[in-house]
């Protein structure tokens, strides 16, 4: 499993230098780009996390293929993980990095579930609404869950907000069960 933690400090890292080199944007884009190209499942993806093969082979064969297409950032990054055995961590570094860079511009991710297809107008009003009262602008993931009944629940990171009748109902059951 992968250290969230270290993964976050690798992303800090990372950020800082592609921000004081101005290619914040295109460091993120190459992370992806690696991270697509190296993790898919098949043979690339065996010998990028293989232990087995030499650390410099790696760095050799990734430089090749890598130098040019992607930031020197993006690239180096790459290949301080492969130096440090930590070839595993990239999408999690990717996840990290992308989060850094929708916190400065003030986005936030919210994942918005509801028992049934909002219409567009719920939609777009609900999203307002929360985007004033939060100050941030926010990119919205849909899902639908019938299993919630009724209303919706709203996830951003880790805080919860459920305003379901699946939600309530267990709220309830938690409530009697502790008074009896």
């Amino acid at each position: 499993m992968v250290n969230q933690k270290l993964a976050r400090r690798y992303a800090v890292a990372i950020a800082m230098l592609a921000g004081e080199r101005n290619v914040a944007q295109r460091v993120g884009e190459d992370l992806g780009f690696l991270s697509e190209a190296l993790m898919q499942p098949g043979m690339i993806r065996d010998f990028f996390v293989a232990p087995v093969i030499a650390r410099p082979d790696k760095e050799r064969v990734l430089g090749q293929i890598f130098d040019g297409k992607v930031d020197p950032v993006a690239l180096h990054a790459l290949l301080l993980l492969v130096r440090k055995r930590r070839e595993s961590f990239l999408p999690a570094i990717l996840e990290q990095y992308l989060e850094l860079q929708r916190t400065a511009a003030g986005r936030q991710r919210v994942t918005l579930e509801s028992a049934r297809r909002l219409e567009p107008s719920e939609y777009h009003d609900l999203v307002r609404r929360l985007e004033q009262i939060c100050g941030k602008t926010f990119e919205v993931a849909e899902a639908v869950n019938p299993e919630l009944i009724a209303g919706i629940r709203l996830i951003m990171g880790d805080r919860r907000i459920d305003g379901s009748v699946a939600g309530r109902l267990e709220a309830l059951a938690r409530e009697l069960s502790q008074g009896a």
